[in-house]
């Protein structure tokens, strides 16, 4: 059995994009993606605002992202099973916000991790069939500590990357461990890093080693607005930033956050084989396949690749940068 695994990067359907939704198809953010997202057997994203009726703002924070519940209606077209909490945004409007997304999740099947009413839940693990296979998705993030679940308060899975993360990175690596013991595929999203900035830091590369050494199969990092190169270890990917795949950011001409890829992996049986990169542009508030520039987006991302150590190659007629992950 094979199995193809489509994640995207940033998903933030507040502000303009919520004010756009008011009109428009719940289809309308994924644009000319939709044909692939369909061929995937799983899609995962990460949910880069709370979906809530209301809510207060967090005092002290510049950027407040909300989506009114209904589009959750925009998850459920575009087919996501299951997307990351634990990130910078999801309590953005207060716990009550949060509390009224967690049901409208659950109730439309899309399962989520990384963030939850205590710790024990934002820690644990999302699984999927796929098939006779089980896939694991485990989320964290080091952004926003003072949002970090208790044993009794809601909030995010945070885990310190600098240094060496102490007790929540060996309690993080434990789970995965424990995690990859009873299932087949093992995803692990990283929320992690600043904004800006195409070098990833050398401690983001050390800590997707060990999380593959613990038994992850996939590394899927995010929260900078831009891609990063892809790295990979004993076979396994590590998407360093995945950037934003839809959101209503202005544009910075250099870093081009408008630019990045749906991210799709194939599998032989449960062992990832080769990592399928589709260039997109973020227009209108969508995401699109990216005609015109594609090689140009897929020239950008071969040579983050490169200091890396990872080959990739353009294939003209699938339009999209594959890696293999044999390297060898």
């Amino acid at each position: 059995m094979a199995m193809r695994i489509a994640l995207l990067g940033d998903v933030m359907l507040g502000r303009l994009v919520n004010r756009h939704l008011a009109t428009a198809a719940p289809a309308y953010p994924w644009g000319d993606t939709l044909g692939l997202l369909r061929q995937a057997d799983l899609r995962i994203a990460n949910l880069e605002c709370v979906l809530a009726s209301g809510g207060v703002p967090e005092p002290g924070k510049v950027f407040h992202f909300r989506s009114d519940l209904k589009n959750v209606a925009s998850l459920v077209a575009a087919g996501i099973d299951v997307v990351s909490l634990a990130n910078n945004h999801v309590l953005d409007f207060g716990e009550d916000a949060f509390r009224e997304m967690l049901p409208a999740l659950d109730g439309h099947g899309i399962l989520h991790a990384g963030a939850g009413p205590d710790l024990d839940a934002a820690r644990r693990p999302a699984v999927r069939r796929v098939g006779p296979a089980a896939v694991g998705f485990i989320a964290f993030t080091d952004n926003q500590p003072d949002w970090e679940a208790g044993d009794r308060s809601p909030g995010i899975y945070y885990v310190p990357v600098e240094d060496d993360g102490g007790e929540r990175g060996a309690a993080l690596l434990d789970l995965v461990r424990r995690t990859k013991a009873r299932v087949q595929l093992l995803i692990v999203s990283a929320h992690w890093g600043g904004n800006w900035g195409a070098d990833v830091p050398d401690r983001h590369q050390e800590l997707a080693r060990d999380l593959i050494d613990a038994g992850a199969d996939v590394v899927f990092g995010h929260s900078p607005h831009i891609f990063r190169g892809v790295g990979v270890h004993r076979n396994r990917p590590i998407i360093y930033s995945a950037g934003d795949f839809v959101d209503d950011y202005a544009v910075d001409p250099d870093e081009r956050n408008d630019q990045s890829f749906l991210f799709m992996l194939e599998t032989e049986g449960t062992k990832p084989r080769t990592l399928r990169l589709y260039p997109t542009v973020i227009t209108g508030f969508q995401a699109r396949l990216a005609q015109q520039p594609a090689p140009t987006i897929a020239a950008r991302m071969q040579r983050l690749c490169r200091p890396l150590g990872t080959r990739s190659d353009w294939n003209a007629s699938r339009r999209c940068l594959e890696i293999p992950l044999d390297q060898h």
